[in-house]
């Protein structure tokens, strides 16, 4: 039986919307958010009911940050909308919730916002157990609001792990909680919009009924030349066991396409989604993974994302090892996973 996304494409979905809260810590926040606008906006490209409506709580954003969200604002009209900063932002995000317009809302930093008293928890709870049903949203940001949390259909809280010997520009993201590969595809558009060149290179992830390969191709034409998107692996899940040759194929084929990337500084970005659990199923090796860590370029940026049973050695090279610790998940509840979210 297929159980790869093909077949979770045939799944029944869900209609009721879910509250995502993303805590703790570590970094990557905010780029999980980002990852789930990028499926949004595939899934928008498709179907125009999906729109995605993004809210910042309490800081300007600054950099890449700002680059990458104009980038999508500008690059998507109609599916990605305003971005709003402090206070002044909740009236339109409670309005928004509560007419249904957007598919999915997202409150960036407002945990921090709520956690340092910019904001009453209990405003924000009333207005978020109001929305209208289909509504997702997506809260962000350090601290630990305990109503918040408790009303979270889907509760991650990173923490960063700190190497011992870390090197400039590699990051992983790892552990049980969801955000791991949204939190690659985040990092995407921040470098698109910063201007860099960007390999996104997946593992274990064939097949087709990814919402993101909408918007990625999308990106291509928007950023001509500055996004490569290379897909592997068979179209279904991998167990330990029962691992196939043609497993063992693809992925010593995206390795070499992979440390031909990182090592020739083509591209200043190399997300390596899925790396982690290739290594724990024993398709690769983990010692050339971080002899390539070693020897990368000064200014290549390396993420490498995947749920992992242990601490390779390669982790111990990373400047911010992140790890997503899983709180509460919807699908444990039998809640079924949805297109633009999840996939």
């Amino acid at each position: 039986m297929s159980i790869g996304i093909s077949s979770a494409v045939e799944q029944t979905e869900r209609e009721l919307g879910q509250v995502q809260v993303y805590n703790g810590s570590g970094k990557g926040k905010s780029q999980a958010a980002l990852g789930v606008v990028l499926r949004t906006i595939g899934l928008g490209l498709l179907d125009r009911s999906a729109r995605v409506l993004i809210i910042r709580f309490g800081r300007e954003c600054e950099g890449e940050e700002m680059a990458s969200i104009s980038a999508i604002q500008n690059g998507f009209p109609g599916i990605v909308d305003r971005v709003c900063t402090g206070g002044g932002g909740w009236h339109i995000a409670k309005t928004a919730m509560q007419w249904g317009r957007y598919s999915v809302v997202i409150l960036d930093d407002i945990v921090r916002a709520i956690t340092s008293g910019e904001m009453r928890e209990s405003v924000v709870c009333r207005g978020i157990s109001n929305r209208a049903a289909g509504v997702e949203v997506i809260c962000t940001g350090e601290g630990s609001p305990a109503d918040l949390l408790a009303m979270a259909d889907l509760h991650t809280e990173m923490i960063d792990n700190p190497a011992e010997t870390p090197i400039e520009g590699v990051r992983i993201y790892t552990g049980d909680g969801k955000g791991k590969s949204t939190n690659g595809l985040g990092t995407a558009l921040r470098a698109l919009g910063a201007g860099r060149r960007v390999l996104l290179l997946q593992f274990m992830k064939g097949g087709t009924g990814y919402t993101e390969d909408a918007a990625i191709d999308a990106l291509r034409q928007a950023y001509p030349g500055n996004l490569d998107h290379m897909r592997s692996g068979r179209d279904a899940i991998v167990w330990r066991g029962q691992q196939v040759l043609e497993d063992y194929a693809e992925a010593e084929r995206s390795w070499e396409v992979a440390r031909t990337a990182v090592l020739s500084g083509q591209h200043q970005t190399v997300i390596l989604d899925e790396l982690n659990p290739v290594v724990d199923l024993e398709l690769l090796p983990a010692p050339p993974i971080a002899d390539l860590l070693r020897m990368k370029p000064n200014g290549v940026q390396v993420i490498i994302t995947g749920r992992s049973h242990e601490r390779h050695p390669f982790f111990e090279l990373a400047e911010a090892c992140t790890e997503m610790v899983c709180h509460r998940h919807y699908a444990e509840n039998g809640v079924a996973l949805k297109r633009g979210i999840d996939y």
